[in-house]
């Protein structure tokens, strides 16, 4: 064993040795229980970042740990590998989206192996290979058969410097979630997923999902949105809009419609459109209403805005003209793209009517108290539901409760064949057209008789050409001949092939599944591979997932499911959302109010004795920098740290002990040097009582005989200790708590007398225990020290160390003594002794009867275990 720690050679023996038995390769095992292990894929950005290396350390850790408890482990990797990133990069590089792909998969696979990943590489798939994007096309041609999937023209997001549509997901404050540009609204004819389809059963069976965080789960309810409501049907004036139609909105509160004093519509409904043929203003509010986001979320945040059209509808319950907006906060895509406006009793209905003057109608007043209305400050009761408030102002209707006047206003709508009771979603149908080039090829072929016809199974995969050099001037497959220049496999004629690519969330919505028959040429997925490691057992990822990806997934799997093709119906048992990796940030303030952003390592730092900054520098020139904050780690603000500098420097076991330690994995984890180098100094001293004890000799692990009272004490510890850090990578997966629990067993370990037989025997045990309960966290230096401790043994082959329960028993206890509330000693008893012998035992300390000052007891309190309080 050499003398020092050196993470280079320790590691790079490890990884070859690894790579060289295909230690992680994993097959189908009918004979062990399974574990299926995985971390959200990356993108292959060209590096990876501190993000990356703390997800799948997260995943690793477990992995690693599942194996040692006699699991048989799958965990694999690829690469999300379609997407606009590589596009932009070919513009900017001048060379195609898939050589840069190709070049950083090739990377940033180096640097995985690098940081000791137990990753099965045979099964890894990039999303950009035809062999992959073959059975999504497969799939894309069968749901389109089934109208799961279908064409229309629908009012998009769209990116104006991306050039491509974003789903709602997408939208972030109103702009392109990678580009930053402002959205624009379009309408274009776009191919849905019918995900509505399985809306309720996508709602109802998160209860199934007991290994998910709470918050994951609300927010998918919210998104999926039920609501229980009614149509509501609005007769066109005929005398302001000029012939007869009708107006239909849904509303979740029909129970308000007496308080209707308007309704609004979107800027795309044909009465906004009527309104505007003579109206140049009201022509230049609705295209500024198409030039924002479609997003709800956007939407909601945004100032509301409207103007009247001049037009009316009729109230179906009392007659009464209503007049028609156009409104900023009504959304086309959404219901009808009419709304009916309730102002008295909808927040945004009133923050809307209060600004543009329009009358509020009380429908509710509260039962006791003072019925205290406002029309120009909001109160929460204005929109209670419950027994608090009764209808008033509504005619036939008033002193009713919520639910008598929906019910009797659902009725007389009903009977007036003026609007129907309805169950609602808010999700949206997934629109998955995309106008770029490097996705893929959505299979249809669009015949000028035949209309769009998939492509045969016999034809696929549709290839996308890998040679293309994008421009930035929409998709160039669009001007390919080459590409698009086809024949309909119906009628044989001249036709033309679809040259949209599908949403690069597509691909991620099921690679999981891949990954059980990843080489599977015959069918998407290999059942029975697919039935023996479905579902996964512990997802690891960012919260960031839990609408755009998450939601997705699970609705593959149940798309694959009702295929055939899966037998479960949810496609991961478990999720961790692990936190961000944060970091200081400093900067300097450039003439033009721009910031220039230093990074952490180029700053030094003045504090105060309690560590709190108080001053920054630049470490070149000495000059002051301001501190900006704590931000996550990333390019724009300079402020991250190189993964494969810090290997090179410190190794990749203590990268991963550090991320396992700094923070429980659901939280954010503030980067830290002095973190840092706690960590390494941490792994050299395990190194350095291993080699004390292995030049000594290595012995048989302890397996009984007579102990002293400190070896007892560290055996005591031990076993805790493993029963412990079992429970914390398991049942509460918190991995600094399982750290600090083996640094506190080692800090004993250095207490204990171990220079007789028994002391190297109980040591021998301490030691091989404490590498096998380390080293799913740092696994090169545990491989590394076992073959010290137990030479010519793998550790990979190795089981979890088993709990001495008898080591657990005590024969002595140590209490706490308390003198009227204060400590005062100690004492040690039997385990078994008595209350009488334990209060005798106290009484008789001399640092008791010293605080005593002589006076009788009062009375004394035992808790078990651990302490006594002398009351005097």
């Amino acid at each position: 064993m050499q003398e020092t720690y050196s993470p280079r050679e320790v590691e790079a023996a490890a990884q070859q040795k690894w790579q060289r038995t295909a230690a992680f390769k994993a097959v189908e095992d009918a004979s062990r229980p399974k574990y299926y292990a995985l971390s959200m894929f990356p993108y292959p950005s060209g590096k990876l970042h501190m993000g990356h290396v703390r997800n799948y350390t997260i995943t690793d850790v477990l992995a690693r740990f599942k194996r040692l408890q006699g699991f048989n482990v799958l965990q694999p990797m690829g690469w999300d590998a379609f997407g606009l990133p590589a596009e932009n990069a070919a513009m900017k590089n001048g060379g195609a989206p898939a050589a840069w792909t190709y070049a950083n998969i090739d990377y940033m696979k180096t640097q995985l192996d690098s940081l000791g990943f137990a990753l099965d590489w045979e099964r890894e798939l990039a999303t950009c290979k035809p062999d992959y994007y073959r059975w999504e096309q497969w799939l894309f041609t069968r749901l389109f058969e089934k109208g799961v999937i279908y064409k229309k023209n629908g009012v998009v997001n769209w990116d104006p410097v991306d050039q491509t549509v974003l789903a709602n997901e997408q939208v972030v404050d109103g702009r392109g979630w990678r580009s930053g540009a402002v959205v624009e609204k379009r309408e274009i004819p776009m191919y849905y997923f019918a995900i509505t389809k399985y809306a309720d059963e996508l709602l109802t069976s998160l209860d199934t999902l007991d290994g998910w965080p709470e918050q994951v789960k609300t927010m998918q309810k919210n998104w999926i949105g039920k609501s229980h409501g009614s149509d509501v049907v609005f007769a066109y004036d005929q005398d302001s809009i000029g012939h007869g139609g009708e107006l239909k909105v849904y509303t979740t509160r029909p129970d308000t419609l007496m308080g209707a004093t308007y309704v609004a519509v979107a800027a795309e409904h044909p009465l906004a459109t009527q309104a505007a043929a003579n109206n140049p203003a009201l022509q230049a509010f609705i295209a500024e209403c198409k030039a924002g986001s479609v997003a709800e979320a956007d939407v909601a945040k945004m100032e509301k805005k409207g103007m009247d059209t001049g037009l009316f509808v009729i109230h179906p319950l009392t007659g009464a003209k209503l007049p028609v907006w156009v409104a900023n906060y009504v959304l086309w895509g959404y219901g009808e793209g009419a709304v009916m406006a309730v102002p008295a009793h909808d927040e945004r209905d009133f923050e809307f009517a209060n600004k543009y003057r329009l009358p509020l109608l009380q429908v509710y007043a509260k039962v006791a108290g003072d019925n205290d209305f406002d029309a120009s400050n909001w109160q929460d009761w204005y929109a209670a539901k419950d027994d608090s408030v009764r209808t008033v102002n509504s005619g036939k209707y008033d002193g009713k409760s919520f639910s008598e006047a929906f019910d009797a206003i659902v009725g007389d709508l009903e009977a007036k064949a003026a609007g129907q009771k309805k169950t609602q979603y808010r999700l949206r149908d997934w629109g998955i057209s995309r106008q770029r080039y490097w996705g893929c090829p959505i299979p249809i072929i669009h015949c000028p008789t035949c209309g769009d016809v998939p492509v045969p199974e016999k034809d696929l995969p549709v290839v996308l050409p890998e040679n293309v050099i994008p421009d930035g001037a929409g998709s160039p497959l669009a001007r390919m001949p080459e590409f698009y220049e086809t024949s309909c496999p119906k009628c044989g004629g001249a036709a033309k092939r679809e040259t949209d690519t599908m949403d690069t969330f597509v691909e991620s919505s099921w690679y999981y599944a891949r990954y059980a028959s990843p080489k599977c040429d015959t069918a998407m997925l290999d059942k029975a591979a697919a039935d023996y490691w479905l579902q996964v057992d512990q997802y690891v990822g960012g919260i960031e997932h839990a609408i755009l990806h998450l939601l997705y997934a699970r609705f593959f799997h149940k798309l694959m499911r009702d295929e055939g093709l899966v037998s479960s119906d949810e496609p991961f048992k478990s999720l961790l959302t692990q936190g961000m990796v944060i970091c200081e940030t400093f900067y300097r303030e450039l003439p033009n109010g721009s910031k220039d952003w230093i990074a952490p390592q180029d700053v030094v730092l003045e504090r105060d004795a309690k560590g709190k900054i108080t001053g920054a520098t630049h470490r070149v020139d000495g000059l002051p920098v301001v501190v900006g904050g704590v931000e996550k780690m990333s390019k724009s603000k300079n402020n991250g740290v190189d993964p494969q500098e810090f290997i090179e420097k410190y190794g990749a076991d203590t990268a991963r002990l550090f991320m396992m330690f700094a923070a429980p994995p659901e939280q954010s984890l503030e980067w830290s040097d002095a973190g840092v180098e706690g960590a390494f100094r941490f792994l050299k001293r395990l190194w350095k009582l291993a080699k004390e004890h292995a030049d000594a000799g290595v012995v048989a692990a302890y397996a009984g005989g007579e102990l002293n009272a400190s070896q007892k004490e560290l055996r005591f510890k031990l076993h805790s200790t493993i029963q412990k850090v079992a429970d914390d990578y398991g049942r509460r997966q918190q991995f600094n708590t399982a750290i600090a629990a083996v640094m506190e067993l080692l800090n004993t370990y250095d207490k204990t007398d171990r220079s007789d037989a028994a002391g190297r025997a109980v040591a021998q045990e301490v030691l091989e225990s404490v590498t096998l309960l380390l080293s799913p966290i740092v696994p090169h230096i545990t491989d590394a020290i076992w073959s010290v401790l137990q030479p010519g043994s793998e550790l990979l082959q190795q089981a979890w160390p088993k709990v001495d329960e008898a080591a657990l028993v005590k024969s002595e206890i140590e209490m706490m003594v308390q003198v009227a509330g204060k400590l005062r000693g100690s004492i040690t008893v039997a385990a078994d002794a008595a209350k009488d012998v334990i209060e005798a035992t106290a009484l008789a300390h001399e640092n008791v009867q010293k605080f005593m000052e002589g006076k009788s007891a009062k009375k004394i309190i035992v808790v078990p275990g651990r302490l006594v309080n002398i009351v005097v």
